[in-house]
């Protein structure tokens, strides 16, 4: 996501839109009785990788395209599948989405958003942090409703998960303490902060790869307390694990630079089993 995050949700919303997913999810959408946490998995952006001569397709959880894609391909499929959890105010980098599904990887990014009650814990304007800490909760909330509904989809390889999160999102994927997920990638985080967010609880077999940028605005001292350094502070007695510092442009997207996209698709790629 882009700063400010607030413009880079709309964009990718509206992107979405103009392809014709948000079908379903309009509307009547918080008056059909369902929980928030359905909703987040109902409004999920799926991207699912390409079949016959036709691209990656993009799609909603609960999309018509979603239902007539499972009914086409689905049939003895079994698709290495990225959970990514989005950052602090929306989904975002669809393009990241489709560049993995040109890999071979499904993505499934639950929609936070879509909760009746969502707060920011963040103010894109200011790129300060930290309020609604709660939300939190409903991060790791989300990932495991997501692999409970994940277990029911013959489509997905169970051996071939992935966790991939930013911002906000990369908080929840940090701190996952799970052990359902191969490797997991926690991008435009630092791992540092208060404790409720510090840190990485990984199982120490699960490799992790770490991607911030090193002029990141969102962690200057003069705006977020205890929240300069990197998550290689964290990553002693973690086989395979790499934390990356991209030097440069004082911003918050890693997902901008082709290059950090294909040192997060090869990561993903060298870690799939078979």
């Amino acid at each position: 996501m882009r700063t400010p995050e607030r413009t880079a949700a709309g964009r990718a919303l509206a992107a979405v839109a103009a392809l014709g997913l948000l079908s379903g999810c309009a509307g009547g959408a918080f008056l059909d009785g369902r929980s928030d946490i359905e909703r987040t998995w109902g409004e999920a952006v799926v991207a699912l990788p390409p079949t016959g001569t036709a691209g990656p397709a993009l799609t909603r959880m609960n999309a018509p395209g979603m239902r007539e894609w499972t009914a086409r391909h689905a049939r003895g499929v079994r698709l290495p599948t990225v959970l990514y959890m989005h950052g602090c105010t929306g989904i975002g980098n669809l393009a990241f989405f489709e560049r993995l599904a040109e890999a071979g990887f499904a993505v499934i990014a639950p929609d936070s958003m879509a909760r009746r009650f969502r707060p920011l814990q963040c103010d894109p304007e200011t790129r300060t942090g930290g309020f609604n800490r709660f939300v939190y909760d409903f991060r790791q909330t989300e990932i495991a409703f997501a692999l409970d509904r994940m277990a029911a989809l013959d489509w997905i390889d169970r051996d071939n998960l992935f966790l991939v999160g930013a911002s906000e999102g990369g908080v929840a994927a940090a701190l996952y303490r799970g052990g359902e997920f191969r490797a997991r990638v926690v991008t435009q985080w630092t791992c540092h902060g208060a404790a409720i967010v510090e840190g990485i609880a990984a199982p120490p077999r699960v490799p992790v790869l770490a991607v911030v940028r090193s002029g990141d605005p969102w962690y200057g001292a003069d705006r977020a307390r205890g929240q300069q350094g990197n998550c290689g502070d964290f990553m002693d007695g973690r086989p395979g694990s790499r934390s990356i510092v991209v030097e440069g442009e004082a911003a918050h997207d890693v997902y901008d630079s082709a290059e950090n996209v294909e040192t997060i698709v090869r990561f993903l790629l060298e870690r799939k089993n078979g």
